[in-house]
């Protein structure tokens, strides 16, 4: 015979929300990643509501995302954003900044983030996992946040 609870779904009636806070800095690139996420989450979840949330660069990002995490209104949080590799470690040191503050941000407020500031070597790179479909990390940000929204949902209806 089993402890555990049994576990409940969250009421399907419920609505998700969803916050996506995106970088302008290599805004092309950036665009295609929210294009990509809005419309997976539409479809995986018709009934959210998204909110977008735009900064200027990959390095505000954090900020922006923990603020959101201390309102408590989103289910998931996606953050995203384009660093390309440049000739000095700067995007290195950028990228690793704000992918440690993100995961530092979920952890002490319990609110999934799903990190896709992409750090890549070349536009080429970029292209292909921002405005392409095949492997479009915008769309695989809204996939997880769907998928941990609900698993977060249910951990919190025992």
């Amino acid at each position: 015979m089993s402890n555990l609870a049994p576990t409940r779904s969250r009421d399907p009636g419920e609505k998700r929300q969803f916050a996506i806070v995106a970088s302008l800095f290599n805004g092309q690139y950036v665009q295609g990643l929210i294009d990509h996420a809005t419309d997976e989450l539409k479809s995986l979840a018709p009934d959210a509501t998204i909110s977008l949330h735009q900064v200027p660069g990959a390095f505000e990002i954090p900020v922006v995302v923990r603020e959101l995490a201390l309102q408590q209104k989103a289910d998931a949080i996606l953050a995203l954003g384009v660093i390309l590799q440049g000739k000095t470690s700067h995007a290195k040191n950028l990228a690793r900044s704000v992918t440690n503050a993100l995961q530092q941000i979920a952890l002490e407020h319990g609110t999934p983030v799903i990190n896709a500031v992409l750090s890549l070597e070349t536009e080429a790179q970029a292209q292909e996992r921002c405005l392409g479909s095949e492997i479009n990390r915008g769309t695989e940000a809204a996939r997880a946040a769907v998928e941990i929204a609900k698993v977060m949902g249910d951990l919190r209806a025992r």
